[in-house]
């Protein structure tokens, strides 16, 4: 009988360890970054769905990643520097002061809650949010851990909104929309649908690391003029005829197709019309800041850092940009080239609904690298699955630069830029990103 409890005994015990063993699960969960990647990821596809403008994207990414970061620079302030005081008006979260807290767990519902009040369709990431605390749960997530985390994270979520409310992108929302401009040289918007102008107070936004909208701005474009031996006749032409020669199937296309990133691609098929909807260019970028992280075999609050980092390029790049293209208002290649040489020629790529210089692209792919490129490295080689989910394949790259110069030449590709929109482009997203490169400083 004796032995009989004793192996009773036992039993308990090795299954009461085991039990603790499987009840810890949740600790491992927490510390794989692959949480905050889909959570990330979660967040690229309520922003494709709810086909959110360039510009208006880069801010559905930052503002939930800056609060991701400040708690982790909370749990390792020995690792990172605060924001505070060197993003404009940002001011320091709260302190950790609950030892129920688990950080990582209340960085990624930070960036939930944030994301969430920046997006329309909230009840996707109402229901990844469910199934993964559920998840952790199942994993052993006590309930005390659970409330103080998310408690934690709600006061952070608050604290960023509080900040987000004041970048004048609400104003923006009342002011008028552009007004078409007479004249050859102005924008106008392109078929098929003929859009509004995106984002023409943009420049308005609050910048985050740049002082001002205006602080690097480019060389001016070439003026609009139609004599056959003016610079933009040339690089007219240059679009023209790179645009007749271009079939499908060349990897100049394929270029062209995998840096597309246009959200809102319309189809007519006689009285019928649908939509395209894909990732935006900071979006492309996002995905390839996930790729580096993983490769890097980054840990959680590194990988969290790059994305902060990333989202603060595109951001501060979008408004420097937009500022370029609303007061320089160049009409795109396809309006000018149907007026005055070929009323039947459409560009590989649809037009976006916004004036042509500088290249957008180019602009916020440069600021990106260059920000990825201190962080990981110049000789980063990766392979860029981004597009594959959209039916695209996928290219392969040595650098993160030499990503950027391809993603800028693409609009080329396309038929949507001139050459000197691309080249000023990247000088633009250049000057940004190494000033924010010298300028935001987060690893100590």
């Amino acid at each position: 009988m004796k032995v009989i409890k004793s192996l009773l005994l036992c039993s308990a015990v090795f299954i009461s360890l085991l039990s603790c063993e499987e009840n810890n699960t949740y600790k491992e969960r927490l510390k794989d970054p692959q949480l905050f990647h889909n959570s990330m990821q979660q967040l690229s596809d309520v922003i494709v769905y709810d086909i959110f403008s360039p510009p208006v994207a880069s801010r559905v990414y930052m503002y939930p990643t800056i609060a991701a970061y400040a708690i982790m620079q909370k749990q390792y302030p020995n690792k990172y520097e605060d924001m505070a005081g060197q993003l404009s008006d940002f001011k320091s979260i709260p302190e950790i002061n609950d030892k129920d807290i688990h950080p990582e767990l209340a960085a990624i519902h930070a960036f939930l809650k944030v994301g969430t009040a920046l997006i329309f369709s909230e009840n996707k990431i109402a229901a990844y949010q469910d199934e993964l605390y559920a998840s952790l749960e199942q994993d052993g997530l006590p309930s005390s851990v659970k409330e103080a985390s998310l408690a934690y994270g709600d006061l952070v979520a608050a604290h960023i909104l509080a900040w987000a409310d004041t970048d004048f992108y609400k104003q923006t929302r009342t002011y008028p929309k552009y007004t078409i401009q007479e004249g050859t040289a102005f924008w106008k918007p392109t078929p098929p649908d003929y859009m509004e102008g995106i984002e023409p107070h943009w420049n308005k936004i609050r910048t985050l690391v740049l002082a001002t909208a205006d602080q690097f701005e480019p060389a001016p474009p070439y003026p609009v003029d139609m004599s056959k031996d003016s610079p933009f006749y040339q690089e007219l032409m240059e679009v023209y005829e790179l645009g007749e020669k271009i079939d499908g199937s060349t990897e100049a296309t394929e270029i062209a197709s995998f840096w597309d990133c246009n959200p809102y691609v319309s189809h007519h098929r006689g009285h019928a019309m649908f939509a395209t909807k894909k990732i935006t260019p900071g979006g492309h970028w996002i995905g390839i800041t996930k790729i580096a992280a993983q490769q890097a075999q980054s840990n959680m609050d590194e990988s969290i850092n790059a994305y902060a980092r990333v989202s603060i390029a595109l951001f501060d790049g979008f408004i420097s940009c937009w500022n370029t293209k609303w007061n320089t208002l160049i009409v795109r290649p396809e309006t000018i080239i149907n007026e005055f040489i070929d009323e039947t020629w459409l560009p590989l790529l649809q037009t976006p609904p916004f004036p042509e210089y500088t290249s957008g692209h180019s602009v916020i792919s440069r600021a990106s690298a260059v920000a990825l490129t201190d962080i990981y490295g110049d000789n980063f080689s990766f392979a860029d699955t981004t597009e594959e989910v959209y039916g695209l394949g996928v290219r392969s790259y040595s650098s993160f630069i030499e990503a950027s110069e391809e993603a800028a030449v693409s609009r080329l590709y396309g038929g949507i830029h001139y050459r000197r929109a691309i080249d000023e482009g990247v000088k633009q997203g250049d000057a940004v990103g190494k000033f924010l490169v010298e300028k935001l400083k987060t690893l100590k």
